[in-house]
Parts: structure tokens; sequence; C-alpha cells
């Protein structure tokens, strides 16, 4: 990321976590801090799967 002369910094950080959040990079690197069990991270991912799957349904009701 090239940060302009005239842009402040505090700009340049909201564009950088911005970026890492839509690239989900953040969710990564909280997801790698501690290992997790094939079962839980399979558990985990059927989860976020229903999840995604219930709030798709209620934005079509």
């Amino acid at each position: 990321m090239v940060v302009e002369v005239q842009e402040s910094l505090e700009k340049a950080l909201k564009v950088l976590k911005k970026k890492m959040q839509l690239d989900g990079l953040q969710r990564e690197l909280k997801n790698r801090r501690f290992y997790e069990k094939p079962s839980v991270k399979k558990r985990r991912k059927m989860q976020e799967a229903e999840r995604r799957r219930r709030k798709a349904r209620r934005r079509h009701n």
C-alpha cells in the first residue's frame, strides 16, 4: 500500500483496515492465533454456512 504525502496517517490506517477486512485477513489471523482441531474447524465452518443460509433466507422473505 502506498501512502501519499498529503494523506494523513489516520486515513491510511483506515484504508488498510478496510482492505484487510474485505480480504478476510483479520478473520484468518484471528482463527490462526491458536491451533484448532479439525473437528472443531469443521463444526465452525458448518455453523458459519448455516448462519449465511439463514441470513440469505431472511433477505428473500
